[in-house]
């Protein structure tokens, strides 16, 4: 069966919405946003643990992963770069 003209374009607005969620999941995930938020859960986490493990300045210590992972994040991309060269 030949497709017409409207299963055609209604195949062409389907493919452009997909790829409008897509660009918009690809945004989310390298966003400046998203980054922030997991290092507030992951500190909260931490906190969570060191306090139920009566570990010393549970606040304070619980700054060392959510900032390693913050930072890890944002150099990514540097790397990421230096590495497409590269290869």
């Amino acid at each position: 069966m030949k497709p017409t003209l409207e299963t055609l374009q209604k195949d062409i607005d389907e493919i452009k919405e997909r790829n409008r969620r897509v660009e918009k999941d690809k945004a989310w995930e390298i966003s400046l946003t998203r980054k922030v938020i997991i290092a507030i859960l992951t500190y909260i986490v931490v906190v969570i643990f060191f306090l139920a493990a009566d570990l010393p300045h549970p606040f304070v210590n619980s700054l060392v992963p959510a900032l390693a992972f913050l930072l890890s994040t944002l150099t990514l991309p540097l790397f990421k770069k230096m590495w497409i060269k590269k290869h």
